[in-house]
């Protein structure tokens, strides 16, 4: 189970719908997560680095980022994250 993360093209990202998404934000903070569903998600801002048994990656502002359903990982915000999110 891993990221995918990608640097899609604005209207790529206008075709999905994307800044159509509701808008999760957090503070800097270090916490545990569980995704039970996949999680397709935008950042617009900030900096965190996502931590699970099988990898450490960080992700940016400009990150189009899948978390798979199943997923257990850390999150390890740097700075202020906002991000548009879907759950399939």
């Amino acid at each position: 189970m891993k990221l995918d993360i990608e640097q899609p093209e604005q209207d790529e990202l206008e075709e999905e719908g994307v800044f159509s998404w509701p808008i999760w934000e957090h503070e800097e903070d270090k916490f545990e997560w569980y995704y039970e569903k996949t999680e397709k998600c935008y950042i617009l801002e900030g900096e965190a680095t996502v931590v699970s048994e099988f990898e450490s990656k960080t992700i940016k502002a400009g990150d189009f980022v899948t978390f798979p359903a199943g997923l257990e990982c850390v999150w390890d915000i740097h700075s202020f994250v906002r991000k548009h999110y879907t759950f399939e």
